[in-house]
């Protein structure tokens, strides 16, 4: 199998847990090497995502770690099969690598759970208000660059729509509902969106006042994804210069509390569209 001359996340992913099951168990790369038969160079490739491994290599390296946890083999082999094209990989070459990886990253997660201090979330946002959004980027971008991000985040809110569609937990800040991105017309149309977004079964939007005070992670864009096992959940963090995936043990343990604390402050759902219906009716 040749190798991959630019990995995806989750390819980055499915090798970083092989090489996390290996040194586990304290097995080198020269023995897993020649338990495989391969050389130790392919042996890092794998690990870095840039080769594939087969379902049969996989199993056994995990067989001769001491992995007995079929579960998360299990989801690790699925993980490694080869795939038919998703939607995003039409936009491979043409926009960054990290806004595919988020499209994979949901396009595969079986719950998500997103919250945002300033924005509305990617998945909830009206077409007028995202590009009001890639407007204000610095350095601006050219009006095709915006296109193609528009196109982009249209075919990814589609996830909602799925079949089955997965259970999404949207934290919306009361800061994020009163920005007028792209003046009151857009923001009402925005918040009018959310609050018909939210009357969907596995949609829960829950808002948190002002007067909540202060919580932990405030001001930071979390979306917890989580896998077919706990092991493969992933945390997606936004930054300006793009996208950043975190899945250390000690990672996921702290953005599951942020986003615990989170829920506690916030508001009910019922009680949520009656703010956000509040907010807009002001505008």
């Amino acid at each position: 199998m040749a190798a991959r001359t630019s990995p995806t996340e989750r390819q980055k992913r499915l090798g970083a847990e092989l090489r996390r099951m290996r040194t586990s168990a304290d097995v080198s790369a020269e023995f897993a090497a020649g338990l495989l038969g391969v050389d130790r160079g392919k042996i890092s490739n794998i690990e870095s995502g840039a080769r594939p491994i087969s379902p049969d290599r996989l199993r056994t390296l995990a067989c001769n770690c001491a992995c007995t946890d079929d579960k998360y083999v299990d989801a690790l082999v699925e993980m490694s099969q080869p795939r038919s094209r998703g939607w995003w990989e039409r936009y491979r070459g043409s926009l960054p690598q990290g806004l595919l990886d988020i499209a994979e990253l949901e396009a595969h997660a079986l719950r998500m759970r997103a919250a945002y201090s300033m924005h509305i979330p990617g998945l909830l946002q009206t077409s007028d208000h995202a590009l009001a959004v890639f407007r204000v980027v610095i350095p601006q971008l050219p009006e095709r660059e915006i296109a193609l991000r528009l196109a982009h985040r249209v075919e990814r809110q589609e996830v909602l729509d799925g079949d089955p569609p997965p259970p999404y937990t949207g934290i919306v800040h009361e800061a994020a509902l009163r920005m007028q991105f792209g003046g009151r017309g857009v923001a009402r149309a925005q918040l009018q969106h959310l609050l018909k977004k939210s009357e969907q079964p596995n949609v829960t939007l829950l808002v948190i006042p002002f007067e909540a005070g202060a919580f932990p992670g405030a001001g930071q864009t979390v979306l917890y994804a989580e896998g077919p096992v706990s092991q493969l959940d992933t945390v997606q963090i936004d930054n300006s210069h793009g996208p950043v995936f975190v899945y250390s043990e000690a990672q996921l343990a702290k953005y599951r509390a942020h986003l615990d604390w989170m829920e506690r402050i916030a508001l009910p759902p019922s009680e949520s569209r009656d703010f956000i219906h509040n907010i807009a009716r002001q505008l």
